[in-house]
């Protein structure tokens, strides 16, 4: 591949991506959503969160670990129970990490 041609991908890709992000953003309100589809959206941002996290804390080593080997999900189990006691995402992030670190090293 030349390096024209890697530009020319490059720029049509940046175009693809500057049409499909504003197109909400310049003709977003005229279009109206059926409010079955508004209410299933309210779910998108915790199915992508959880997508993002349950594969990192159940895969070790390209395969599924739910054991207490995997210090990835004993952190994130911690973590979850902290933050249904204590409500405070901040000291959640604390709790995790030092769990992990603690089960990571062994101490």
């Amino acid at each position: 591949m030349s390096n024209t041609e890697i530009w020319l991908v490059i720029a049509l890709l940046a175009v693809a991506t500057f049409i499909a992000r504003s197109s909400f953003w310049l003709i977003g309100h005229h279009i109206s959503l059926p409010k079955r589809v508004q209410e299933a959206l309210r779910y998108a941002p915790s199915c992508a969160l959880a997508a993002i996290i349950f594969p990192d804390l159940l895969l070790s080593n390209g395969a599924i670990s739910i054991s207490f080997d995997n210090p990835k999900l004993i952190a994130g189990i911690a973590a979850t129970a902290f933050f249904l006691v204590k409500r405070n995402m901040l000291f959640t992030i604390y709790f995790g990490m030092a769990v992990y670190t603690y089960v990571r090293l062994g101490l």
